[in-house]
């Protein structure tokens, strides 16, 4: 099928509607977010300067009126509510600088996040993580994976003979 000035027209993308939105507490930083939190993560950055944190921390509803924040936005930096301000654009690493910037080191942070103190997060992560067992999806859709998505067994390697060399072919003759 070609168009109207004889090109073949390109398909277009399957949507999936974001399937990573059915993943429980995950709050993927994409396109649509970052324009969403743009404001946030602008605000985030200024803190990288020792005058903007001091102008912060002496008025914190005041320095962030020079930001286009929404009043959830707002809200949830004043709180302090993390998992609010990644759900509303913020990006995880800008976020981190509002931590650094109260004195709380990313571990802290990462804690609070998941509702833990920093000694049983540590241990969560070093055991290998949080279980996917009622967090693959909010949904049910994603209940189990399936039997493809399982990890198959790799076969071992046989060892190579030790046979004669090949013969060289005439091409390889004609070269010398």
């Amino acid at each position: 099928m070609r168009d109207a000035q004889g090109e073949t027209p390109m398909a277009k993308a399957k949507s999936k509607e974001n399937e990573y939105e059915d993943i429980p507490g995950t709050f993927v930083f994409n396109a649509e977010r970052s324009r969403q939190g743009y404001g946030i993560n602008m605000f985030c950055m200024s803190l990288m300067k020792d005058a903007n944190r001091k102008a912060f921390k002496a008025n914190e509803a005041e320095y962030l009126k020079q930001y286009p924040l929404t009043p959830q936005q707002t809200d949830a930096i004043i709180k302090r509510d993390y998992n609010r301000m990644l759900e509303l654009g913020g990006n995880i690493y800008f976020t981190a600088k509002l931590g650094a910037t109260d004195g709380h080191s990313f571990r802290h942070l990462a804690a609070v996040m998941t509702g833990s103190t920093q000694e049983d997060y540590a241990a969560m992560m070093l055991a290998g993580g949080r279980s996917v067992e009622g967090n693959r999806s909010k949904s049910g859709k994603y209940g189990k994976p399936a039997k493809s998505a399982r990890p198959k067994r790799a076969k071992p390697k046989r060892a190579k003979s030790k046979s004669a060399p090949k013969a060289k072919s005439k091409s390889s003759k004609k070269r010398k």
